[in-house]
């Protein structure tokens, strides 16, 4: 799972900034969701098998543009 380490260090970074959105935000409650869809893709590669291992992979990907979306989004809303 090496090579794939970018991905899970970014995946992890979104974690973060997710959980750190104010709970006034319209995005706080979406970001909760990525975020905790994004942990369980998490944990659910450190368990996979080498068949499935790219499955979960591609599946993280589209959580993180998710994820990242969603930051944008609620970006916007500080600055308007």
């Amino acid at each position: 799972m090496e090579e794939h380490s970018p991905l899970i260090k970014q995946a992890w970074m979104l974690a973060d900034r997710l959980e750190r959105l104010s709970a006034d935000s319209i995005w706080a409650h979406r970001a909760s969701g990525a975020r905790g869809a994004l942990l369980k893709s998490l944990e659910n590669m450190e368990s996979a098998n080498q068949a499935s291992l790219l499955d979960e992979m591609a599946h993280l990907q589209t959580i993180v543009r998710w994820g990242f979306r969603l930051l944008e989004k609620a970006a916007e809303e500080l600055i308007k």
